[in-house]
């Protein structure tokens, strides 16, 4: 193994990124830690409540800089090597607490959600499971560098889709989301461990910490 390697068990952020409590997407969190402790990480499960901040106010920043949520958020991203977001839908999109927190933390230099792996997962009781929500997120995190999984997984009708011991009640599903968690597992400890791979991204906006993307990577 390279001596320059990622030492240890791969850090996990688990959010779940609903106010409410009994929320299926805290449960929904809570089984994906679940699974990413077994295969061997070390999971910091969190909740969205733990990380009060106001609406975001530009007067706000200038006057009294981050809000203390916003950095306890930034804390816990910069101390992981990768994050899963477990969000609910509100109106076919992101809900706002969720948007509200991602502006705030990406005001942070140097850019905490940049070049992070993100699994994205939702529990709804749609029909859709919250997938369209899912879609709308991705948008501002791979805007500011996140590496967003291309498969992400959609709870639907999550008001009976768990069994009392925290599982999925369809034998299916839980196949299906222990498989997407393997594998997203797996591509984060390439990243992490095989620090040769070599990483390009797109800049975002106001980005000013290097070269051009054509000109700049990692490796």
């Amino acid at each position: 193994m390279p001596t320059d390697a990622h030492p240890g068990p791969l850090r996990v952020l688990v959010l779940g990124a609903s106010m409410r409590t009994g929320s299926s997407n805290a449960r929904l969190a809570a089984l994906v830690a679940r699974m990413l402790t077994a295969a061997g990480a070390t999971v910091d499960l969190a909740r969205m409540r733990e990380f009060d901040m106001p609406l975001y106010d530009g007067d706000v920043e200038e006057t009294h800089g981050l809000p203390d949520g916003a950095l306890a958020l930034r804390d816990r991203l910069e101390r992981c090597d990768a994050f899963v977001l477990s969000s609910p839908e509100y109106n076919a999109s992101v809900p706002g607490v969720v948007k509200n927190a991602i502006d705030w933390v990406s005001r942070v230099r140097p850019q905490p959600f940049k070049t992070k792996h993100a699994l994205l997962v939702s529990a709804s009781p749609s029909l859709v499971g919250g997938n369209r929500g899912l879609w709308a997120l991705r948008v501002p995190l791979e805007h500011l560098g996140t590496r967003v999984y291309p498969d992400m997984f959609s709870l639907a009708s999550a008001h009976q889709g768990f069994t009392e011991d925290g599982q999925l009640a369809d034998p299916a599903l839980q196949t299906r989301l222990e498989e997407t968690v393997t594998a997203f597992l797996r591509l984060v400890e390439a990243d992490a461990r095989y620090v040769c791979l070599q990483r390009r991204w797109y800049e975002f906006p106001g980005d000013r910490t290097g070269a051009p993307v054509t000109q700049r990577a990692e490796g």
